[in-house]
């Protein structure tokens, strides 16, 4: 709104100064470039983002493999108290399992199981190419809410961007009209008061 309120200065005024005038010029580029800097600026941004997010989640599909996964029994650890690590731990429950990679061969280790599972349950695991266990690939969706979100910050900061340059600006303009004014005041106050100043 303040950048709006600045455009009245171009008005006929016998007052008006040249600082107001170049204010009127500054709040309507600023209006401008707020009403079409961002979202030129978040659109791009947002595209690219998804263009990138989209390759890597091909990649990682085209990397990465479900497999079925057999648990074994769980280890029991000496000392494992209550902790940060334990309630992790329960979050995303760590089972010993079994299961076979892409390539063929038999492969064993601890792994995190989706769900609580007993021993000898099957469950869904991701592995790579030599069948290590990887994180679940990045879905299209996930591609794309990141990628909007990309473009929102970049637009918000765009914007910040105008704002700030345009505050920047009129602060200097105020200043300047500040030295002016002292100026001015500096010249009237020699004669100020004196009786045969002839005021």
């Amino acid at each position: 709104m303040r950048t709006i309120s600045g455009i009245w200065r171009w008005r006929r005024n016998p007052l008006r100064r040249p600082t107001d005038l170049l204010e009127a010029w500054l709040a309507l580029a600023a209006a401008l470039l707020l009403a079409t800097g961002p979202a030129a600026a978040g659109w791009w941004a947002g595209r690219a983002a998804h263009g990138a997010l989209l390759d890597s989640v091909r990649i990682q599909h085209r990397q990465r493999h479900p497999v079925w996964a057999t648990a074994g029994r769980p280890v029991v650890r000496d000392g494992a108290g209550p902790g940060p690590e334990t309630a992790s731990r329960r979050a995303r429950p760590r089972v010993p399992a079994r299961w076979t990679a892409p390539d063929g061969g038999p492969r064993a280790g601890e792994v995190a199981a989706p769900r609580p599972v007993r021993p000898g349950e099957r469950f869904r695991l991701w592995t790579d190419g030599r069948g290590r266990p990887v994180p679940r690939p990045m879905e299209a969706s996930t591609a794309r809410a990141h990628a909007v979100l990309a473009g929102l910050g970049t637009a918000a900061l765009a914007a910040g961007l105008v704002e700030g340059g345009r505050r920047l600006a009129l602060r200097q303009l105020t200043a300047r009209r500040f030295r002016r004014w002292d100026a001015a005041w500096e010249r009237a106050g020699q004669d100020w008061g004196r009786a045969d100043a002839g005021s």
